[in-house]
């Protein structure tokens, strides 16, 4: 604490005030001064840390300028370094110039799409046993997807969200740590796949039956673990962003040596809450991975002003949502360590999201990763895309399949075939059916559950409508059937 008060202490020269005061003040011994009397206090000195130190100081650092002359460098078009606190890294120039592009971000590939790596082998350390896993459970996901899918279509579930075109994320739940912190949005299943959160947990919450965790009372493929560390996931584009990096910053306050992934999409990326959070992420500096999947085609001009673009918030483009250099170039702005990714290439997002971890937990530096991938499916079952977008643009994005790429890549390696692949297709099939098969003839969870798990006890306006529920469906029994629900209410 000592050295970070005389790291910032030495920011501030010293002020020359009007021949009237016969000594100069300094700001120095001031805020020595005034951070020495609030130590002393009982409540503040439980929470010396450098935020409160940062909101003491605002008011001098407000107050303070220099009357050293600026020294102009000869033969030189910059001049000397700027002392202003929110600009450390720039210097003084004698040439105006507005800046609008800097150079454009590359995005990071480790495997071609025919699954050939391109970095060096030491570069990529997976074993055998985890990248088959990962396999394994992008291919469960996949054909989980096509049967809730399905069964939605057919009146079974009331909604679903599939996964299609994205399932490389699988590597960034590869390279945590499970007692790393989750929040996801809608299409993070395979995070929970991959922690073992099992087939029957996944068709319990979709039929909102009485084996939901959350009783019924989320919409389908809004799902949370407490076991698993990962966050019950919210409806409202980008609530979870700044809810992550304050659970990160609690995190740091209690000295765990763990870090929060964050998932969300561009469209919540164009929310007020995403630089809320990253602004609070940055200037705190707590342990989060922010990880934003990007939809876009490669076939279409990134920027042309038309309709039907590369990506899509629900049915928005890009064109109409931001400029600049994709979602990446915000997280520079804001100080924050960015890399953009293939996000088709799950090794690209498994070795970003390692060195992202490393980062976040040794350094306490939050991270941004920008994973550009595609959407092949539809929002939701309550959206039709060949509204918004063209059928020949979905099956171009179809050919770069993540789960294929990955697939030939262990080809490569001598680690799948045509027998293994055949054996884990029929095996999962008949697990997820069975567990499907299940779900559906369990009944709904007791009606007077609706009352419970909110309050330690009931208030009294809680208590009269329980009490008058009981009534109705004792005296109209036949409006009120118990039948489909556990323990007849």
């Amino acid at each position: 604490m000592a050295q970070m008060e005389r790291d910032y202490l030495s920011n501030f020269p010293t002020l020359s005030l009007p021949a009237a005061f016969s000594q100069p003040i300094y700001p120095k011994t001031m805020l020595r001064t005034l951070l020495s009397t609030i130590r002393r206090g009982p409540i503040i000195h439980q929470l010396r840390t450098p935020v409160l130190v940062s909101a003491i100081a605002r008011p001098v650092r407000a107050f303070a300028s220099t009357t050293t002359p600026l020294q102009e460098a000869p033969n030189d078009k910059r001049g000397e370094k700027v002392h202003f606190l929110g600009a450390t890294s720039s210097y003084f120039v004698y040439e105006m110039k507005f800046i609008q592009n800097m150079e454009p971000i590359p995005t990071y590939r480790v495997m071609d799409q025919n699954g050939h790596v391109k970095v060096q082998q030491d570069e990529l350390e997976v074993s055998k046993e985890m990248a088959v896993k990962i396999y394994k459970d992008m291919v469960t996901l996949n054909m989980m997807d096509l049967i809730l899918y399905e069964a939605q279509r057919q009146g079974r579930i009331s909604f679903y969200m599939t996964n299609y075109g994205e399932e490389a994320y699988m590597g960034s739940a590869a390279a945590l740590q499970p007692e790393d912190v989750i929040f996801g949005q809608y299409r993070e299943a395979g995070v929970l796949l991959y922690r073992g959160f099992t087939l029957d947990e996944f068709m319990n919450q979709c039929y909102s039956n009485e084996g939901d965790i959350g009783k019924g009372r989320q919409m389908p493929v809004h799902y949370g673990s407490k076991k698993h560390n990962f966050q019950t996931i919210s409806s409202p584009l980008g609530t979870q962003i700044p809810q992550a990096a304050g659970a990160a910053y609690a995190l740091k306050r209690a000295g765990r040596k763990n870090c929060v992934m964050c998932y969300f999409g561009e469209g919540a990326a164009s929310e007020g809450d995403f630089h809320a959070a990253l602004n609070m992420a940055a200037t705190t500096k707590c342990p989060v991975i922010f990880f934003c999947h990007v939809t876009y085609d490669p076939y279409v001009t990134f920027f042309r002003s038309i309709s039907r673009n590369n990506g899509f918030a629900i049915s928005t483009p890009v064109i109409d949502q931001y400029k600049g250099d994709g979602i990446a170039s915000r997280g520079i702005g804001y100080g924050i360590d960015t890399i953009r990714v293939d996000g088709n290439d799950v090794w690209a997002v498994y070795n970003a999201t390692v060195a992202a971890r490393k980062l976040a937990v040794e350094e306490n530096r939050p991270v941004l990763i920008e994973a550009m991938t595609y959407r092949i499916g539809h929002h939701s079952t309550s959206d039709d895309s060949t509204k918004y977008r063209d059928r020949k643009e979905v099956e171009r994005r179809e050919l770069d399949n993540p789960i294929t790429r990955l697939r030939k890549w262990l080809e490569v390696k001598g680690w799948w075939g045509e027998a293994e692949e055949g054996a884990l297709r029929t095996d999962r099939k008949k697990e997820i059916m069975r567990s499907f098969n299940a779900a559906e003839k369990r009944k709904k969870p007791a009606v007077m559950e609706l009352f419970t798990d909110v309050y330690d006890k009931l208030p009294p306006n809680l208590v009269e409508q329980q009490r008058e529920l009981n009534e109705l469906m004792e005296k109209y029994p036949e409006h009120y059937s118990t039948e489909a629900y556990a323990k007849g209410k």
